[in-house]
């Protein structure tokens, strides 16, 4: 897809998620909606998977980290055929299969069952190990909160993706600068965050993670033979709805009736 493309396909994918979440009437629709384009960008023009094979060995592997985003993954795989859209109503309904984070055994295209704050990196990294010695050539992506970034598990799957040299290896971290308690200066500051990731011997882009074609720019981008490459974007939490954005509140609050509709008037074309 070309960036203009992909900008459509993520209004619509962000349209899902105000859906999903005010049809549940709950759900995390602020980190969901700061994901949208980062994780369009990454599974249409990046991820080597085939809905009809959703099984293949050979298949990429994604872990969404912040599992609370399940919204956005959920939409990005039904608008890629793993899943029927109208299994969007069911959201976070009893024995739905669509459930408030995300489950590999239910859900078709889903690799790791996340939610657990701090986990989903570690488990990338196993993935990527495992296809170095396997002599797979497949690469692995994973999307991070930055407020799970406080968490020191984080900080030993970045060592060890360093040491283990998984060029193979795609870490991504959602930078919107809130999490459920406040900002993440007020709840536990990262400080330097950019010095702090090439200290840990990762190959870093720092990028808009709203510009297409920065993002593309960053994914596409030759791995650094034995280094993880990291794109620290930064983004805003709730983008695209107005009364959302830079709005703490919004990181687990479904909209009601009229929000809903607000919100999507908001993101027509």
């Amino acid at each position: 897809m070309n960036t203009a493309e992909l900008s459509s396909m993520s209004k619509q994918v962000r349209r899902d998620i105000i859906n999903m979440t005010a049809n549940a009437g709950s759900g995390h629709p602020g980190g969901s909606l700061s994901a949208a384009d980062l994780m369009t960008c990454l599974f249409f023009n990046h991820m080597h998977v085939d809905p009809k094979h959703p099984d293949d060995p050979n298949r990429d592997r994604f872990v969404l980290s912040k599992g609370h985003a399940a919204p956005c993954y959920y939409a990005v795989l039904a608008e890629m055929g793993f899943i029927s859209r109208d299994e969007f109503k069911n959201f976070r309904q009893l024995h739905s299969i669509l459930q408030g984070h995300p489950d590999s055994k239910k859900v078709p295209g889903v690799d790791a069952a996340t939610g657990s704050l701090g986990q989903g990196c570690s488990i990338a990294v196993g993935m990527a190990l495992g296809a170095k010695v396997q002599h797979k050539d497949c690469k692995v992506y994973t999307l991070l909160g930055d407020g799970e970034c406080q968490e020191g598990q984080i900080w030993e799957s970045f060592m060890a993706a360093a040491h283990y040299h998984l060029d193979n290896l795609t870490i991504i971290i959602d930078n919107n600068g809130l999490q459920i308690d406040g900002t993440n200066d007020e709840v536990m500051s990262l400080g330097d965050l950019p010095a702090k990731l090439r200290a840990f011997g990762l190959d870093l882009h720092e990028i808009d993670g709203h510009d297409m074609d920065t993002i593309e720019a960053a994914l596409s981008a030759p791995a650094v033979p034995g280094k993880p490459k990291c794109i620290l974007a930064h983004t805003v939490k709730g983008k695209g709805v107005s009364f959302m954005e830079n709005q703490v509140g919004w990181h687990g609050k479904a909209p009601n009736e009229e929000q809903r509709q607000q919100a999507l008037k908001e993101l027509e074309d």
